[in-house]
């Protein structure tokens, strides 16, 4: 039976790829005590123990997939890199360059001082880093390499060693040192870095919750409608809508009428309806505003039927230059917004804490929650409607692939040195380009969050397969010789820059010591840290710092992959 499976997969490989990616996953997503190994090395190691069977692959295979996963990374962070290069987002832009250059730079002179090859280092930089990309440009550069094919060869076999021995402190470890070592360094202790994270939500705030946990999670991303019985108090001899909406925003409450019943009947309201005394209304609003505003309007009461009217939701991307760089504060005070609240905020996929202070990027995603025809307002108003349902635009896909490719295929020349971008470069500034213009132009190139999560993980996950099925023979022998060099080393590579960050973080740039360790975690290329760190503060506050430092990082280190390769190939 055995016999037959081994012979199986040999002579469809297809399989062996799809029983990688199978077993792959199920160890990567294992935890033990908090601990997981995570799913690339997961389907690395996999691959490495089928391809022990000697698997033969196609060669070339793997590069279609790791085109698709490179520019789909590219799309998804694009409108997030181009804002870094704007005025705001330049400081977290410089922060994350800089500590990704050092770490290039270091783990050039610690595989010079250590003598490793091409491919070790180049997967040292790369499991050290938790960046994947490097694995196949990397690779690439190293076809490229003027060498003997026994020499490239070598090199390729390298690569996973260095990778999966770095690869999970360089996760794991990071996370720790982030998120315990971190505080302490920033405000020399966690609890005290709590005080101060929980400062800066009041300040974002506006002080207006009264110390509860969780304020700035809360303060705009939940959404409830309540009715209430007016008293006299609240609306005297009459008062208009808008009055009455704007009393309750000078006492930190932004709540919009949407229904009256008076006298048994339900009416539609206007700004300029005038209510009295008695009218029961329908507010809907902010969760933080809309319960518990007795004192201000009356008796809450139970009104279903008042209650009971259509609310919808819209997805919205933000491009109106009158909006961006603006707080939400000036957003909710528009006019325009009336009768809007926002449910979530997110920016690279990653979801921003929100406050009154939250300002506007492009590239923003919001969810918005009201009455129809409200809506229809406010997106004309905001920007585009995120088109909705699953289909990819492949012509967009397929056509920013090829354009991408056909110019990293592009070589010229500086002196006699050759210059090539690489078709895996291309691909990934194609990818940059092309989401940076779909954000700007929403009306075409949709690629579904989850037909990207699809092609990311797939094209990455079945790459590294395939590395790993056609590297397995050369694994065990690096291992046995470097692997106790290997880990102390990406220890020292994965720790130092984040050091550094942490002292540039808190004496050059002077960074919110919460919004610091964001910016850390994303100069580190890797989400986890950012959870982990999210995790000890209890805020979502260092998401702040995380996304223009991720989309910089992001580049930077993929592109120290062809880098390391021509610096630790240079007179071989």
């Amino acid at each position: 039976m055995f016999e037959w499976l081994i012979h199986t997969l040999q002579k469809y490989p297809e399989i062996a790829v799809m029983l990688t990616l199978m077993v792959g996953y199920f160890i990567g997503k294992i935890h033990i005590k908090g601990f997981t190994l995570g799913t690339v090395t997961g389907v690395l190691l996999a691959g490495i123990a089928i391809g022990t069977y000697h698997i033969p692959i196609p060669d070339g295979s793997k590069a279609i997939f790791f085109l698709f996963f490179l520019f789909c990374t590219g799309y998804g962070i694009g409108p997030q890199f181009f804002q870094a290069l704007r005025k705001d987002g330049m400081p977290i832009a410089a922060f994350s360059f800089i500590v990704c250059v050092f770490s290039l730079i270091l783990c050039w002179g610690i595989s010079s001082l250590l003598h490793f090859e091409v491919g070790t280092a180049a997967g040292f930089m790369s499991g050290s880093n938790t960046c994947s990309a490097i694995i196949g440009v990397a690779s690439n550069s190293i076809k490229d390499l003027h060498v003997s094919q026994a020499d490239k060869d070598r090199f390729l076999d390298q690569i996973p060693v260095a990778y999966a021995v770095t690869y999970i402190f360089g996760t794991a470890g990071t996370s720790w040192f982030l998120s315990v070592i971190g505080p302490w360094f920033m405000s020399g202790s966690r609890a005290k870095l709590i005080e101060e994270t929980k400062k800066l939500e009041s300040e974002l705030a506006e002080s207006g919750n009264d110390g509860e946990d969780g304020a700035i999670n809360n303060a705009y991303d939940q959404v409830a409608f309540r009715a209430y019985l007016l008293s006299k108090e609240s609306v005297g001899d009459g008062k208009t809508v808008a009055a009455l909406e704007d009393s309750l925003k000078a006492n930190s409450r932004i709540l919009w009428m949407l229904r009256v019943r008076r006298e048994g009947k339900l009416m539609p309201v206007t700004p300029e309806f005038m209510l009295r005394a008695g009218d029961i209304v329908a507010v809907g609003g902010q969760r933080v505003s809309a319960i518990g505003a007795d004192p201000l309007l009356g008796k809450e009461v139970a009104d279903v039927e008042l209650l009971t009217f259509p609310v919808q939701e819209a997805t919205v991307y933000v491009r109106n230059k009158h909006v961006l760089g603006h707080h939400i504060r000036h957003l909710v005070n528009d006019p325009v917004f009336r009768g809007i609240s926002i449910r979530r905020l997110t920016r690279a996929g990653i979801e921003i804490p929100l406050s009154p202070l939250t300002t506007f990027a492009k590239g923003d995603v919001l969810e918005l929650v009201g009455i129809q025809e409200d809506l229809s307002r406010v997106v004309s108003f905001l920007g585009f409607k995120e088109k909705t349902g699953v289909e990819t635009d492949i012509v967009y896909l397929a056509g920013g692939i090829v354009v991408g490719t056909l110019a990293g295929a592009l070589s010229w020349h500086i002196g006699k040195v050759p210059i090539e971008l690489s078709t895996s470069g291309g691909s990934l500034i194609a990818g940059l380009f092309f989401g940076w213009l779909r954000s700007a132009r929403p009306t075409f190139g949709f690629i579904p969050p989850s037909s990207q999560w699809v092609l990311t993980k797939l094209g990455l996950h079945v790459f590294i397969a395939i590395v790993g099925l056609t590297s397995s023979e050369g694994f065990l022998t690096g291992l046995r010789q470097e692997g106790i060099t290997l880990f102390l080393a990406g220890i020292v590579l994965s720790l130092t820059p984040m050091v550094l960050a942490l002292f540039l973080s808190k004496y050059v740039f002077k960074f919110h010591p919460a919004v610091g360790l964001g910016a850390c975690a994303g100069a580190h290329d890797e989400s986890a840290p950012l959870l982990a760190v999210q995790d000890a503060l209890n805020s979502k506050v260092p998401a702040l710092g995380y996304t223009v430092a991720y989309a910089v990082a992001n580049i930077t280190l993929t592109t120290s992959g062809v880098i390391i390769v021509l610096l630790m190939s240079h007179g071989k």
